[in-house]
């Protein structure tokens, strides 16, 4: 994968905190994230996820804090006071940084000026908007709530209340969606002149709205060569606009990748906290229950509502194949071998070759990185790499 100008990550990266915020205004039509749009419980949620953070103050073993993201659901529903006393727990019980990330994402019907205004009240510096597309009936389609010419004011009232660091996610490959119509949303999107830009195709997960659509009939799915041409002018109109495409889905601007999640591909200890949070930790994972009422009546007597997996040298292995091959960091051959031995590092390098002869990877300076041509089959040279 190309890269550009990602020396902000020479030095290791430290450890990362997640909020998850499970409340929803609506429940978005691709959306298979835990959420729930009764926010009744918003206030003892808050309460749970303090006591959360002081049942678990040892996890991170006194590692310095990085970042902090606050995730969802939509954690703009969340009022500054509501922030703010997540934000003081955690630097009462964490060592965090001088210089932190700390992240809100929102949608941008939650983005007025009064509500981005108390935002600067606090310590957050990085907003993450949820906007998807920029055309109305593409909104329409995916149940969500804004129109495009909301998206855009919700990223110049962030602007105008003096944020710097503005993320939007986007979404391709919808039933019916052109290359036109997905070019003229990466061109609005370029003229922001915003720092960050996340961009996915569209999945049908289980049990959505959409994926019933799909089972029945009443939508047919992008075409794959329509597919490959939106993702191909995704990185061709972001990298000739002064981006960095630092990870399959994620572009920057210099001086402006995502540190936290940087965290989850480059194997960074993080803390998640709240319903269906994850945790990890290099040796384990620890998983939340996804039920936002069992969650708060478990943390109220004092109780986690986790359950633990160990991680074994394999699946570590897998896990960095994964996670590495995916940013334009790549994969360390020299990595594999002093943390999961020789035999891994020549399977490793074994089993690229024939993705190296055809131009699916590159192995340069002892890193396997993915090629212009590879990122388009990024998934089956992964599961080639992958030890079974």
């Amino acid at each position: 994968m190309e890269g550009g100008n990602v020396t902000r990550h020479t030095t290791p990266v430290l450890a990362g905190i997640y909020i998850h915020i499970p409340f929803c205004k609506s429940k978005c039509a691709y959306c298979d994230f835990y959420s729930q749009t009764d926010r009744r419980p918003v206030s003892d949620y808050v309460k749970a996820l303090c006591l959360e953070l002081r049942l678990r103050r040892g996890y991170l073993r006194n590692e310095p804090v990085e970042t902090i993201y606050f995730g969802g659901g939509t954690p703009g529903l969340l009022v500054a006071a509501d922030l703010n006393r997540i934000l003081s727990e955690i630097y009462g019980l964490f060592p965090v940084i001088p210089d932190p990330e700390i992240t809100l994402e929102a949608n941008p019907d939650d983005l007025t000026p009064e509500y981005v205004a108390g935002l600067k009240t606090l310590p957050v510096n990085r907003v993450s908007i949820g906007i998807q597309s920029f055309d109305d009936g593409e909104l329409q389609f995916l149940n969500r709530r804004h129109t495009a010419d909301k998206a855009v004011k919700a990223v110049e009232n962030c602007r105008q209340a003096g944020f710097g660091n503005i993320s939007i996610d986007l979404m391709y490959g919808l039933p019916g969606q052109t290359v036109e119509a997905w070019e003229k949303t990466l061109d609005r999107a370029v003229q922001l002149n915003i720092q960050h830009i996340s961009s996915y195709h569209l999945i049908y997960e289980i049990g959505t709205p959409l994926y019933q659509k799909l089972e029945s009939g009443k939508i047919t799915p992008a075409e794959e060569d329509t597919s490959i041409k939106m993702f191909d002018l995704l990185i061709d109109r972001l990298t000739s606009n002064g981006f960095i495409h630092y990870e399959i889905s994620n572009f920057a601007k210099p001086g402006y990748i995502s540190r936290h999640n940087s965290s989850y591909w480059k194997n960074i200890d993080y803390l998640g906290i709240g319903a269906s949070a994850h945790s990890y930790r290099k040796t384990s994972r620890d998983y939340n229950v996804s039920d936002t009422e069992q969650y708060i009546r478990s943390i109220f007597t004092g109780k986690l509502p986790a359950t633990s997996e160990p991680i074994d040298r394999n699946t570590a292995y897998n896990d960095y194949i994964i996670t590495s091959l995916r940013t334009v960091w790549g994969i360390s051959a020299e990595k594999i071998k002093s943390e999961f031995g020789v035999e891994k590092e020549k399977y490793c390098l074994e089993q690229a070759r024939k993705y190296l002869s055809g131009n699916l990877l590159t192995y340069n300076d002892d890193t396997l990185k993915l090629t212009r041509k590879g990122l388009f089959v990024s998934d089956g040279i992964m599961a080639d790499l992958l030890w079974v």
